[in-house]
Formats: C-alpha cells, structure tokens, sequence
C-alpha cells in the first residue's frame, strides 16, 4: 500500500512542495472496524430546521472534537465518515457525525449552500458545548460547508474529505476559493480518481511555513517548485491511491478497500497528532 502526501501553504515565504511517501506499507495506526454503538443522539434546532449529532465520545483523555458533515448525495453512513468515528475516539478525539436538517426531514435533494451554512452555525453551538477545540470537517458538500464557515465560528482546523474541487466533467467551475478561504489549517484528503476533482487539479505549490510532518513519513522535495500567491493558512493534501469520491477502490487495485480506509484514518490521526504539536499561531 503507498499514499503520496504533498504538502501546500498559502502564506508570506515561498516553499518547495514535499512529496510524502509512506515507509512503512503495512497499516501503522489502526484498521478502520465497524462503528461502536454510539452513546448519545442530539436532536439540535436550526434556522434550517431540526439537525442531528451522533456523538462518538474520546475513550479517555479527551483533547478535541471533530465535527464531520456529510455530503449532498448520503448521510453519515459513508464509509470514510463511519471509520473516522470508529478510530478516533482511541486517540482522545471526540467525534461528531452531523446530519443535516433536510437529511433528518428525509429529503432527497440537498439545500442551497447558504441554507447548509446555516445550519452548520446552528449546530456549532452544541459543538463547543464540551470546552474542547472543535476541528470543522466533512465530506464533499459537508468539506466545502466546513471551509466556508470556519474562520467565523473560530473553528481549530479543517478536515476536508473528498473536496468537490469542480463538477465533474467541469473545471473551469473551480470551488478553490472556498478551499484557499478556509482561514484556518486544512487538511484535503482526496481520492486519486475521483471525478470531482483529482489531487493533481488542485493548487500545486504554495508559500508559507513548513507544518508538522507525521512520523513514518520521508521527505522528498521536489524540483521546479512554482510559488502562488496567497494570504490563507497552510493546507496539506494527502491522495489515497485509486479511490473515487467515496474512496472506493476497483477490485483490481494494488490496495484493499480496507488498506485505503486505514490510509485515510492513519493520516488524520497523524495529522491531528501534529497540529496540537504545531498548531499555528493567529495571523497578524
């Protein structure tokens, strides 16, 4: 199993991007298993209606809150959420699957983003509730909710699973803005095929400061580095080999559907390791 890595920041110094390759192929964290029963539901009144949070609670020492959305065609039953929920809890992460206001209504089609964002202010109120940093994330619609809203409800991170970087078919309708706005550090974690937007769409290189590398990782920097302008936070984007916009993986693929899950829950366990080590300070 491999999985490359390459590192972006958008900030004042001109860096060169750094490709990541994984030294160890077997998974180093945990294999993502079954979801455990979750021990509380909260029913949360929006503007946008009545939203949903099934909590995951940190098995001990809690440190953080991670806040997952789902995207605009399923509910938290997707897989990449499902194994987040089901491995970060060991690391002292408390995690919240959130389900939209127009998912509990059993609706089919998803609102305007506006109505989204709405929501997700709504909840974010029972989100702090706990005392602890909140990282802002989701899948699909739910990264792009968490990148628009972050900096205004003070979120700690961002965690954007399968970012729908353009409609697919369509990149000239680039999303990359909501991204590069995103105002706080922002992990991507992309799909290698995935027809909304493959890793090498996204910006290329960026400037800024160097985050925390997670451990089994070597650095290779690599040549003709471009810089791009930018005042946002650094982002970081990780490719899981062969997947698509649920990050499943054909039959015929070097890599299991399990092993591409495990690539998934091993770089934000990592990731989030590095950012309590790391976090950036506020701009100035």
């Amino acid at each position: 199993m491999s999985w490359s890595h390459r590192k972006r920041a958008h900030s004042s110094d001109v860096t060169n991007v750094m490709n990541l390759t994984k030294v160890n192929k077997e998974p180093s964290v945990e294999t993502a298993e079954a979801v455990e029963t979750a021990e509380a539901v909260e029913t949360v009144e929006t503007e946008a209606g009545p939203a949903r949070i099934t909590w995951h609670p940190a098995r001990h020492a809690p440190r953080l809150v991670l806040a997952l959305g789902h995207g605009a065609g399923g509910g938290i039953e997707a897989r990449d959420l499902k194994a987040l929920a089901a491995v970060l809890p060991a690391h002292g992460v408390t995690v919240a699957l959130v389900e939209q206001p127009w998912r509990v209504a059993g609706k089919k089609v998803a609102p305007a983003p506006k109505t989204l964002d709405l929501a997700w202010r709504g909840i974010w109120p029972a989100l702090t509730k706990p005392g602890l940093p909140v990282i802002s994330g989701g899948r699909s619609a739910g990264a792009r909710v968490a990148c628009r809203t972050a900096g205004e409800l003070g979120a700690h991170a961002v965690l954007a699973l399968s970012f729908p970087l353009h409609p697919p078919g369509r990149p000239e309708k680039s999303r990359a803005g909501e991204l590069l706005g995103a105002a706080v550090p922002t992990l991507v974690v992309q799909g290698g095929n995935d027809p909304f937007g493959k890793p090498g769409e996204f910006p290329e290189y960026g400037r800024g400061r160097a985050l925390g590398v997670p451990s089994g990782v070597q650095l290779r920097g690599s040549t003709g580095a471009r810089a791009v302008v930018g005042d946002g936070w650094a982002y970081e984007l990780v490719e899981v080999a062969h997947g698509d916009h649920g990050f499943g993986v054909p039959k015929r693929a070097d890599i299991t559907q399990d092993e591409a899950l495990t690539v998934v829950t091993d770089v934000v366990v990592r990731w989030v390791d590095a950012l309590g080590r790391h976090r950036p300070g506020p701009r100035g």
